[in-house]
């Protein structure tokens, strides 16, 4: 890998999610960036292009999270820094990966590099996914109470993570296909994925205290 890229996008792009929300910070980045490198080494791709794809995959967040996607597909056309190491062309195929990386997507990604970086983005964790959904409500409905913000994560769950949920899987056999199976039967036990949640809650305001 090009020590140089590697160096630019430390120092330029990845301090860029400290702004982001608690479930979009560099953390995250990184770690997307680091399951792409381990999924690419099954194929024959440009780990240089994997990499980067990885670290501006959620720049469009600076424009809010909807149509985030489309925000960092512009944000990476638009960085004429990435032509120090990178093809025009080589740049719109990066740059439809990241477009097509999210989990709602109701197309395929076109490419392999898009598959890549959406499979490493999903991390099918329950505690992480609970976490992060009732991170997210909190940020952003302040009204609701507990049992509000308890019920709109199980709503968002159901939604996207259930047998009959938005989220797609691209790489058939991965380790996420195993987790999300487990989390379908999970889901199924509505006694006990509420239980999951309210404790999780009760976790995370007790922060606050």
């Amino acid at each position: 890998m090009d020590k140089e890229l590697q160096r630019f996008i430390a120092t330029e792009i990845l301090p860029l999610y400290e702004g982001f929300d608690a479930a979009h910070q560099r953390d995250h980045a990184t770690k997307v960036m680091d399951e792409s490198l381990v999924l690419a080494a099954n194929y024959d791709v440009n780990i240089d292009m994997v990499y980067t794809i990885a670290a501006y995959h959620d720049l469009g967040l600076c424009e809010g999270r909807e149509g985030h996607h489309l925000a960092s597909g512009r944000i990476m056309r638009n960085d004429e820094r990435l032509l120090r190491w990178f093809t025009p062309e080589q740049i719109e195929v990066m740059a439809q990966a990241v477009e097509d990386h999210r989990a709602s997507a109701q197309h395929a990604p076109r490419s392999i590099y898009g598959r890549i970086v959406a499979e490493a983005d999903r991390n099918i964790d329950i505690d992480v996914i609970i976490t992060r959904t009732l991170q997210y409500g909190l940020a952003h409905y302040p009204e609701l109470d507990a049992k509000g913000h308890v019920n709109r994560a199980l709503q968002h769950l159901n939604e996207k993570y259930s047998r009959n949920g938005y989220l797609k899987l691209w790489i058939p056999g991965s380790r996420n296909e195993h987790e999300l199976h487990q989390l379908w039967n999970l889901i199924d036990d509505e006694v006990a994925i509420r239980q999951l949640v309210e404790d999780k809650f009760t976790q995370i305001m007790s922060r606050f205290k």
